[in-house]
C-alpha cells in the first residue's frame, strides 16, 4: 500500500469543534449574564480568528491569543473583565464537548489494524486529551501530538518536525495527513513535504496555493483513497 502512516487532525475532522465551541460560549456568556449571547458569539469568532491569524504571521504569541481574547471581546462593549479567568471558565466548558464527526469511529476502527495512526492537532493539551478520551477515539492512536506540547502550531514546519522525530520508522513518502483546515492542515502538509487529504464536508473551494493531494466530503471516502 502507498501509505502506512496516517496523521489526523482533530477539530472538525474527528470531533465536532464548532458545536463544542458554540455550546461552551453560550454557557460562558450566560454565566456572565450576557443578554445577547448570539451577538457575542459571532463577534468572538471573528476576533478569535483574527488573533490566530496574527499568531500564524508571528505577530503575537499563543499565550497572548488565549489570555486576551475575552478581555478584548468585552472591551468592545465597554466592559473590563478578567480575560484569564474567563478563558479558564470557557476552557472547562469546552472540554465537555466531544461529539464525534459522522463516521469517525467507524473509519478509525477499520484503519487501526492496518495503519499507524497519530493525532496532529492545534490546541490546549489538557482540553484535547480529555475530548479525545471522552469520545473514545484516543484508543486508536499510537501517539497524540498537541501544539501546546510541541511549542509550535500547524502550519509551522517546526510542529511537524517535532512529530516526525517521535514517530518510529517515519517515512514522508508513506505518510498522509487528513484534516479540514486549508490554512493549517493542508498548508502545513505542503510546507513539510507530505501528501494531504482535505476533509471538505461543506464543498468549499480551495485557493490555488492550498491545493490538497486528495479531497473528500465524507470520512468514509478516505477508504477509497487508501484501497
Amino acid at each position: 500500500m502507498k501509505y502506512d502512516t496516517l496523521l489526523f487532525d482533530v477539530d472538525d475532522t474527528l470531533l465536532d469543534f464548532k458545536k463544542a465551541e458554540d455550546d461552551a460560549l453560550v454557557k460562558l456568556f450566560e454565566s456572565e449574564g450576557v443578554s445577547d449571547a448570539t451577538l457575542l458569539t459571532v463577534q468572538y469568532k471573528k476576533l478569535n480568528q483574527s488573533l490566530w491569524k496574527a499568531f500564524e504571521r508571528g505577530e503575537i504569541s499563543r499565550d497572548e491569543v488565549i489570555q486576551t481574547r475575552f478581555a478584548k471581546l468585552f472591551a468592545m462593549h465597554g466592559q473590563t473583565v478578567n480575560g484569564v479567568l474567563l478563558e479558564n471558565t470557557y476552557r472547562g466548558f469546552l472540554e465537555e464537548g466531544h461529539e464525534k464527526i459522522s463516521g469517525a469511529a467507524e473509519l478509525l476502527t477499520q484503519l487501526a489494524p492496518h495503519y499507524a495512526l497519530f493525532v496532529v492537532t492545534n490546541g490546549v493539551s489538557k482540553t484535547q486529551y480529555r475530548r479525545l478520551r471522552d469520545s473514545g477515539l484516543d484508543i486508536f492512536f499510537q501517539k497524540i501530538f498537541v501544539s501546546e506540547d510541541t511549542g509550535y502550531q500547524k502550519p509551522q514546519t517546526e510542529f511537524f518536525d517535532y512529530c516526525f522525530a517521535r514517530i518510529p520508522h517515519f517515512d514522508k513518502e508513506k505518510t498522509l495527513l487528513i484534516g479540514d483546515s486549508l490554512s493549517s492542515d493542508i498548508r502545513g502538509a505542503s510546507l513539510s513535504g507530505l501528501d494531504s487529504c482535505w476533509f471538505n464536508p461543506d464543498h468549499l473551494t480551495a485557493r490555488q496555493d492550498e491545493k490538497p493531494t486528495y479531497e473528500i466530503h465524507a470520512l468514509s471516502e478516505l477508504l477509497n483513497i487508501l484501497s
